[in-house]
């Protein structure tokens, strides 16, 4: 299916080249400059060759995404339960998770195909972009932006992308495959969403965003001057790139709605960040916490969060099990066992904290539903096995957002099942009308709707 342009950045980081057209070349108007995607004509010669119960209907209860992804991954043998579909008997790391059982669908024998490259293979879990490791990787359009260009004028944040431990690795890419800087300060972002701010900057951010909504009638003339000299497959590409800028000033204006709009009110507390990279799983929790928030007040309706174990030192706060060695360091533990139990006892707290999302958002209710029961929450990582650097049979776990749960869907671990398909459902679940995403060849199988 044909879906809408994907939203370009004003100002694009990228321009192609060929002599005719200069590879500094800007369209510019009146106080703006508006750059230009990459076009054939850019190139050396040699190189060419929604119903009334839709979820997105107005006044309708809304649905809602949370990709979160652990860098370094889980035991395999302590994530994986035996057997399969509903009788399947809980391995050790699921069994935390018991209580929740009729509310999450495990995975095996799941992978992104053609995503290799081991650790950096991390930016690509909610895009499925081939090859990351290689050196002409371009990353392309995350699941959470998919969404953000479709429906993010709904809420005040089109989407919201935080992070653990790092400031420059994220889950979330533009439509041109430009990395979203994720924020890791959960105090920072509880402000953006509950804090409302003076008249004085509610007044001069509108007037920030009024100052970008006629970009495109600004450079008009020109643009046109422009088409005459392209070939087809140019202008069509410049008529999707115009497209896109049209629909991200629609976004603008009506951001300038919600700034004008009081922000929702919380009984919490803005959050405490802990300060130390060392009090890992308190920043996971922390982040968990302002995720439920947003979705509460339906400030958004996607978020992604990037658990950074890479960059983790010695984890601290950690009961039973004394943890003397760098997270990185343990997932690469070779099957020596004192590393085993360490990283065995961090996975349990990883699963740990996940119960306690799942039972948060279950508390919450929304109409005559729960806000898990609204909320699709992904959870796994890049690293099938990081001992040995294996992208393939990833750890997966796919909870709440009206699906028929309470299952392990296990497919082939030596021929594996699409993941992205999962990506596909969860579109269709939010309402939107695509039957493809990345590397997708359908929805995903075994799983059903409520």
């Amino acid at each position: 299916m044909k879906t809408k342009a994907q939203a370009a950045p004003l100002y694009g980081p990228f321009i192609a080249t060929r002599q005719p057209l200069s590879r500094r070349r800007f369209l510019r108007g009146t106080g703006v400059a508006l750059s230009l995607p990459l076009l054939d004509a850019m190139m050396p010669s040699f190189a060419r060759a929604q119903t009334a119960s839709s979820p997105l209907a107005p006044g309708a209860v809304p649905r809602r995404m949370f990709a979160v992804c652990n860098n370094l991954g889980l035991l395999p043998a302590n994530f994986f339960p035996t057997g399969s579909g509903r009788d399947y008997v809980a391995s050790p790391y699921l069994e935390l998770l018991k209580e929740h059982r009729n509310d999450f669908t495990v995975f095996s024998g799941v992978s992104h195909p053609n995503v290799d490259g081991g650790h950096p293979a991390d930016v690509c879990f909610v895009t499925a972009a081939p090859h990351p490791g290689s050196a002409s990787f371009r990353n392309t359009i995350s699941l959470d932006q998919h969404i953000a260009e479709r429906i993010g004028i709904m809420t005040r944040f089109p989407s919201i992308t935080l992070s653990v431990n790092t400031r420059s690795r994220s889950l979330s890419c533009t439509g041109t495959g430009v990395a979203i800087p994720p924020e890791d300060k959960a105090a920072e972002v509880f402000k953006q969403l509950f804090v409302q701010g003076t008249q004085v900057e509610i007044d001069a951010q509108v007037l920030r965003l009024e100052t970008g909504r006629s970009i495109l009638d600004a450079v008009a003339d020109e643009a046109k001057n422009l088409e005459r000299n392209l070939n087809a497959p140019d202008r069509e590409r410049l008529d999707q790139y115009f497209t896109s800028v049209r629909d991200l000033e629609g976004r603008l204006k009506a951001s300038q709605g919600w700034e004008k709009k009081p922000k929702p009110v919380v009984k919490a507390a803005v959050p405490v960040d802990p300060s130390s990279p060392a009090e890992y799983m308190k920043k996971i929790g922390v982040m968990y916490d302002l995720a439920r928030l947003a979705f509460q007040t339906d400030s958004t309706r996607a978020i992604t969060l990037m658990i950074d174990s890479v960059s983790t030192p010695v984890v601290e706060g950690i009961q039973d099990v004394a943890i003397v060695d760098g997270y990185h360091n343990l997932s690469h533990h070779g099957k020596a066992p004192d590393k085993i139990a360490q990283l065995k006892a961090l996975d349990e707290n990883h699963m740990k904290l996940l119960a306690k999302l799942y039972s948060d958002l279950k508390a919450v209710r929304e109409g005559e539903d729960t806000l898990l029961n609204r909320t699709m929450i992904v959870y796994g990582s890049n690293f099938g096995d990081a001992n040995a650097h294996v992208s393939t049979n990833m750890p997966v776990l796919f909870a709440g957002g009206g699906f028929k749960h309470g299952q392990h869907l296990g497919f082939d671990k030596d021929r594996n099942y699409p993941l992205p398909n999962l990506f596909v459902s969860m579109l269709q679940r939010m309402g939107l009308e695509d039957d493809k995403f990345a590397s997708a060849t359908g929805t995903m199988r075994g799983l059903e709707m409520t």
